[in-house]
């Protein structure tokens, strides 16, 4: 304590001195001897801890594994303030669920409950302790409170619900029953991922394959393997799911998008109603287009060189491929600037349709209307991930189409674009990269073998999982 009383002095006696001093232990990796000494300083000083302190301590605590310590600051906080915050509870949560006295972090989380919102995280920490203690069904139940409010599980939770089930299939005591409906439970959570597009991680990838092979009276075989480019699994020879939409599948999301997106509650947000109007007449008058470009994305593609990077690829477009081109773009880019060079805008409006929006507009709208009026054959170009419009479809099967129409739509240009070379796109597989199964005897899982995927990219690898018959 003296020593603590000398360093505050020695700095003239800052207010915060105990906080930025607990938050200086906790980033240094501090010891927990120390931090304890700060508190019995402040204790003897004030003759209290504040909750920020106490908060402070708790998070050292928690990071650094002292969870006897934590069991300590938990009383403490309970004896001293009313309530906990969201941020103490989470803590709270996450050291109680991984010692015995786990099932007090359920008591947090109701309590938690009252106050917020808890996280997927709050809930993960708490499944992975119900499944390594064996209680499989409040893990479940949690899970499935997780789901029903609309978040979004980690995948170390999912991990952790294939992993321990694999080590405990066929455990004595376990009936057929139970079995049978664990096993339906793992695979929902492959549906889910399916119609999420979500792809597992390969250590999540490779507890998938584990638990597969584990299942008893079941003999599978999983292997790691790539598909042909076209849509043929290397390892068994089946035929990967098209990415092509049907003619039904296609105005059925047509349809969809027009009302919910185009003409949506918050597409006004984003143009006015006159400009939509004045586009949708602009696209009435035009032939069918093959691609859409999303200008002023294309343009940013090279930093430094959006002057010439757009007609680059229109040319690369229209004069190499034939194709008939709408290129959407904003009004200030007919400006002569620094970016805009009044010659090649010129060009490219010579060599494709061009719709100029109002520079506060957003051009998403204006591409999926024009994209998905042409017809099925019409491919789009752009970087943009169109995430926003994912929430203004109005159900799962819609926006699962939407994603499939988008993998098997979107044209991403590939690598810099150089002025008289030609533009390389990434190439659009003719199978969709998504979770699948062929009656329950098989499954094909693309999971992430690299940690900097881009979003617009689809893993090239693969699981596949074949049921001995």
């Amino acid at each position: 304590s003296s020593e603590w009383k000398k360093l505050k002095e020695s700095q003239g006696n800052p207010p915060r001195f105990e906080i930025q001093m607990m938050k200086a232990l906790f980033i240094s990796g501090g010891e927990l001897d120390v931090a304890k000494s700060l508190l019995t300083f402040v204790a003897t000083e004030t003759g209290t801890l504040s909750y920020e302190l106490l908060l402070r301590y708790l998070t050292l605590c928690v990071s650094s594994g002292h969870d006897a310590e934590v069991f300590d600051v938990y009383d403490i906080m309970r004896g001293s303030f009313p309530s906990l915050d969201t941020g103490a509870s989470s803590l709270f949560i996450k050291a109680f669920s991984r010692t015995a006295r786990w099932r007090e972090a359920l008591n947090i989380l109701q309590e938690l409950k009252k106050e917020s919102s808890p996280s997927s995280r709050n809930y993960g920490d708490i499944i992975a302790a119900a499944m390594q203690h064996g209680d499989t069904s409040t893990a479940w139940a949690l899970y499935d409170e997780l789901i029903d409010n609309g978040l979004s599980p980690h995948q170390e939770t999912w991990e952790t619900l294939f992993k321990v089930a694999g080590k405990k299939e066929g455990e004595e005591g376990t009936s057929a029953k139970s079995q049978a409906e664990q096993q339906e439970r793992h695979l929902g959570i492959l549906l889910h991922m399916r119609n999420n597009q979500i792809y597992p991680q390969q250590s999540f990838a490779s507890s998938i394959k584990s638990w597969f092979e584990s299942l008893t009276g079941q003999e599978w075989t999983g292997n790691w393997t790539t598909a042909t480019p076209k849509g043929v699994c290397r390892s068994c020879g089946s035929e990967l799911e098209s990415i092509q939409l049907t003619a039904e599948e296609y105005q059925q999301l047509k349809d969809r998008v027009m009302t919910d997106i185009i003409e949506g509650q918050d597409v006004f947000t984003k143009t006015t109603p006159e400009e939509l109007q004045r586009f949708k007449l602009f696209v009435k008058r035009k032939p069918v287009f093959d691609v859409v470009v999303d200008g002023l994305n294309v343009a940013n593609i090279n930093k430094d060189k959006s002057k010439q990077s757009l007609l680059v690829v229109v040319s690369e477009l229209v004069d190499r491929q034939g194709l008939t081109v709408l290129v959407l773009g904003r009004k200030h880019m007919l400006r002569p600037s620094r970016s805009w060079d009044r010659h090649n805008m010129n060009l490219i409006q010579q060599k494709a349709h061009c719709f100029f929006t109002d520079n506060i507009s957003e051009d998403d709208p204006f591409l999926l209307y024009a994209t998905l009026h042409s017809g099925n054959h019409c491919r789009f170009v752009s970087r943009d991930l169109m995430r926003d419009h994912k929430a203004c479809l109005p159900d799962g099967a819609t926006r699962r189409l939407f994603f499939k129409w988008q993998r098997g739509h979107q044209l991403v240009v590939d690598g810099h674009v150089t002025a008289g070379r030609r533009v390389r796109f990434q190439s659009i597989p003719s199978y969709d990269t998504i979770v699948q199964t062929s009656g329950g005897n098989s499954w094909h899982i693309p999971y992430d073998d690299t940690e900097d995927r881009s979003t617009y990219e689809v893993p090239q690898h693969w699981l596949c999982l074949n049921k001995k018959l």
